[in-house]
């Protein structure tokens, strides 16, 4: 069966399937036609029990049945480390770091989002530490944490699927979680956007005060000056990448207290939300980066906050 078995592209057909290759790594496949999306390839579901032991049970991981130098190792390796090469090729990097991110079969629905629940490896470089990671993220699924989760919406947890996006990591000047309404108010007519200097994840995990953006959807459309409302913060930290992961270091001094984003750059996240929202059919919370001039689309959730 390994001979057959691939690992689709986002973008490509085989990675549309939210039932293959979970929620987010679906919901970015649709998007990549349309939007800049960085590439990544899905480890789908599946491709778990085609390589490996038939049983999800943690007991059996636990014995090191994935162990490089085991049958199931060796297969997952090869697998890996050919999608890795592909990677290589297409950005660029001989050797690209790359997220290695969870995808649940039953994640971001409209209802209910597992945003946070599995875990998450950044910066990870080679085939070996990725295919390592990946399996880490696919025993996530079964802490007591991702199993009470399920059990309390009604969601069988032990039936629960997880696949694994491994996507090429954008280093980013600066990162952005926009949302096209504003979840706490409920307001639909702006878009807010948080943002902070470096990777996303000082933002999404909440250990700085990021600069806050506030933008007119009706101003985007009749001015050019849409950014109505600004709240810069001193960001004292942020997250950048480091050999062997990310790490949180300071934020040199003359940076803390500039706004991360000009007008122009927030107008267009502004604009990636709001466009989102309208190929999307319903509110939308996106993660997106900068890498110099150009803007990247690196997640799109629906906002579970509103009514």
């Amino acid at each position: 069966m390994m001979a057959n078995l691939e690992f689709p592209w986002l973008g490509e057909q085989g990675a549309h399937d939210p039932r293959s290759v979970g929620g987010k790594a679906a919901n970015l496949s649709l998007l990549a036609a349309d939007f800049r999306v960085p590439p990544g390839f899905c480890i789908p579901s599946a491709a778990f029990d085609a390589v490996g032991p038939k049983s999800r049970d943690l007991d059996a991981r636990e014995q090191d049945v994935w162990a490089p130098e085991t049958e199931a190792g060796e297969r997952f390796g090869a697998l890996i480390g050919a999608a890795y090469s592909l990677l290589a090729g297409k950005t660029g990097t001989p050797e690209p770091g790359v997220a290695v991110r969870s995808s649940g079969i039953d994640e971001d629905g409209q209802s209910a989002s597992l945003a946070g629940l599995h875990d998450t490896f950044l910066n990870v470089v080679g085939a070996h530490p990725i295919a390592d990671a990946a399996l880490k993220c696919l025993a996530s699924a079964f802490t007591d944490r991702a199993i009470a989760y399920r059990r309390d919406r009604g969601i069988d947890e032990r039936a629960a699927g997880l696949a694994v996006l491994v996507q090429y990591l954008v280093p980013a000047d600066v990162s952005a979680v926009a949302f096209s309404a504003d979840p706490v108010t409920g307001d639909r007519s702006q878009v807010v956007i948080n943002a902070n200097w470096g990777l996303g994840e000082s933002v999404a995990s909440g250990t700085v005060t990021p600069d806050t953006f506030t933008v007119s959807k009706t101003d985007m459309e009749l001015s050019g000056t849409p950014v109505w409302d600004r709240t810069v913060s001193d960001k004292a930290s942020m997250t950048v990448p480091v050999p062997g992961g990310v790490k949180e270091v300071n934020v040199p001094k003359m940076m803390r207290s500039m706004p991360c984003l000009d007008e122009g750059k927030a107008t267009e996240i502004g604009q990636l939300a709001v466009a989102l929202e309208q190929h999307m059919g319903y509110a939308v919370d996106v993660e997106c980066a900068f890498m110099g001039d150009v803007l990247y689309l690196l997640q799109c959730r629906p906002v579970t906050t509103l009514a």
